[in-house]
């Protein structure tokens, strides 16, 4: 089946059951699925019940649907998203972004956990993503006809600023710590080696991950506004390199949650 009919076919699955029309789409990585809690929740669907929609196999990930609003706006939250580490095609992992666009939406929340390479870094601590290393090297293969005429004009394009300047604000308002860097994208599912942590932090990356870049790779190409959220799960040192554990993630994306529902709302409110 062509690409474009599975699009369609989720698509019009979501909006037959729901009925209503998305302003703002959200993916929810690890351990941050708790955020949806704050939506008033019209349905809730999992990923098995949507047509073609794959299988979130990773820790922290519930694997569903919330379809709902939040501050008064209509929102579909991805409780989970799909890691190219699952084995799955970077088309089929980042299905959910142009089931988005098919469905209207025009900004777009993505939050992640990360690993922190910057030592000025606590764990719990939220970066703002400004720009990104892809060492995924995996490219998307669909682009429909409508898209290329939206892309950004350059990658600095890709993490809207009007966004990130709303949500800086924000912060220091409502007095939270608040980053902004550079996060490296990895393939995983293994965390990284010393040598990886050292020349990581040599090309300029603050944190690193194993999602997201597909993701707003593609959500560029639909011209989606894009706020990306990185969740600092653990600072390492790679000369006293500590083993890293799923559960530590989920802690520290815990801490994380009330500020990064701040950031969502905040946004929310200044783009209707």
């Amino acid at each position: 089946m062509e690409f474009p009919t599975i699009i369609n076919t989720a698509a019009d699955h979501i909006a037959n059951q729901w009925g209503s029309r998305p302003t703002f789409g959200i993916v929810l990585g690890t351990g941050a699925g708790q955020v949806a809690d704050e939506i008033a929740v019209d349905l809730i669907l999992p990923y098995e019940q949507i047509p073609f929609f794959p299988k979130s196999t990773a820790t922290g990930h519930q694997g569903q649907l919330v379809c709902g609003r939040l501050a008064g706006a209509n929102i579909i939250a991805m409780q989970g998203r799909f890691h190219l580490y699952e084995g799955y095609p970077v088309d089929l992992s980042t299905l959910p972004i142009h089931v988005m666009n098919q469905l209207g939406i025009k900004t777009l929340f993505i939050s992640n956990a990360s690993g922190g390479i910057n030592p000025n870094y606590q764990s719990g601590e939220i970066m703002l993503i400004e720009s990104h290393l892809d060492f995924m090297f995996r490219s998307t293969t669909y682009l429909s006809p409508t898209t290329s005429q939206q892309r950004p004009t350059q990658l600095s394009d890709l993490y809207d600023r009007k966004l990130i300047a709303q949500a800086i604000a924000c912060a220091r308002k409502q007095n939270f710590v608040l980053h902004q860097g550079v996060y490296a994208s990895m393939l995983g599912p293994n965390y990284e080696t010393k040598a990886e942590y050292r020349f990581l932090k040599k090309v300029g990356a603050d944190v690193v991950g194993m999602s997201t870049v597909p993701e707003v790779n593609v959500a560029s190409r639909y011209g989606m506004q894009v706020l990306a959220m990185s969740v600092v799960s653990n600072v390492a040192k790679p000369d006293v390199l500590e083993a890293t554990s799923g559960q530590e993630v989920i802690d520290a994306a815990a801490i994380a949650a009330p500020n990064l529902r701040a950031l969502v709302v905040n946004a929310i409110g200044g783009n209707e």
